[in-house]
This record gives C-alpha cells, sequence and structure tokens, in this order.
C-alpha cells in the first residue's frame, strides 16, 4: 500500500508542480507570469498577475509537498483548493471530459489529494521520517474543509464583467 501511495503522490504532485512551472516561468511550452496574469485578469481575477503568482505558487508548493508527503494534509488541501477554482472558473460549463475542457482532470487530481490525506502518505514519506503520519478522517475532512474555503475565499475576489442581458435584468429590477 505504502508504494501505491508514493506512486499517487509522486505523479500528481510532480504534475502539479509541472503545471505551476508553466504558469510562473513559462516552462513546458507554458504562458509564463504575464501572459498567465492576462488570462486570470480575463477571468475575471484582478489584478491578474497577482492571482496567477498566487495560483502558480499554491500549485508550486502543494506540488511539491504532496509529492514529498511533508505536511501531506495541507498539501492535499492546496491541490484540491486550486482545482476547485480551475473547475468553477474555466473547465465547468465544458461539461465532464478533458478532451472538451471539461473538469475531469481537476476532479481527478483534487480527489487522489483529498484521498491521500484520508489515507495518509504512508512510510515512504517525509512526515513519517519526521514520526509523523497524519491520516484518518479527521485529516481527510480538515483537509476538504480547508480546500473548499480556500475556493471560496479565492472565488468571493473575481468579479466577472456584468452581460449586457445581466445589466438590463438587474437595472428593471430596481
Amino acid at each position: 500500500m505504502d508504494s501505491g501511495i508514493l506512486l499517487l503522490r509522486l505523479v500528481v504532485g510532480l504534475s502539479m508542480a509541472a503545471h505551476a512551472s508553466q504558469k510562473l516561468f513559462g516552462w513546458f511550452g507554458g504562458y509564463g507570469l504575464t501572459a498567465t496574469g492576462q488570462v486570470m485578469e480575463a477571468l475575471g481575477f484582478r489584478p491578474g498577475r497577482r492571482h496567477a503568482l498566487a495560483a502558480g505558487v499554491v500549485e508550486l508548493g502543494g506540488g511539491l509537498l504532496f509529492a514529498a508527503g511533508l505536511a501531506t494534509p495541507l498539501a492535499a488541501a492546496l491541490i484540491a483548493s486550486v482545482m476547485l477554482v480551475a473547475a468553477a472558473t474555466v473547465h465547468w460549463k465544458n461539461g465532464f471530459f478533458a478532451q472538451n475542457g471539461g473538469y475531469e482532470l481537476n476532479l481527478l487530481f483534487g480527489a487522489v489529494a483529498i484521498g491521500v490525506a484520508f489515507t495518509g502518505p504512508g512510510v515512504l514519506s517525509i512526515d513519517a521520517l519526521l514520526g509523523s503520519v497524519p491520516a484518518g478522517l479527521a485529516w481527510g475532512l480538515g483537509a476538504t474543509v480547508v480546500a473548499v474555503l480556500g475556493a471560496i475565499g479565492q472565488l468571493a475576489q473575481r468579479q466577472v464583467a456584468e452581460t449586457p442581458a445581466s445589466a438590463a435584468t438587474t437595472s428593471s429590477a430596481h
């Protein structure tokens, strides 16, 4: 079981870190911070560059911590939180499947992260080397609550422009 959890942590954690490096540094064909900031701005996260930096740091830190099995419930919460925000703002409208730009991969990464928060990082982790293997219902639920609250906090900062139709509805309601 410990080898399987290590495999999950490495694949998900390093994938998140690689994704973050696309945002932050433009590596692996990514946009880099400035262009990612423009995308974030278009999504309603203003200022875009600051939100791109925050998302990149959360993905990088969460991914590396998760891969290493260090502060695993926190790492899981960081990953799940950023995946919730991505699913809600970019992918939900496209349906489930990733081939259509859907939220399939966001769900997968978030669920694996939270699942590991419930099971613990295993003995092949830095948490275990430090003498602490956070696992169980309380750790999993705690990571889930932190992830949801973090996503809500991020989404609450979003400033979505009114469409002409919604502006007309709002005006006529007054």
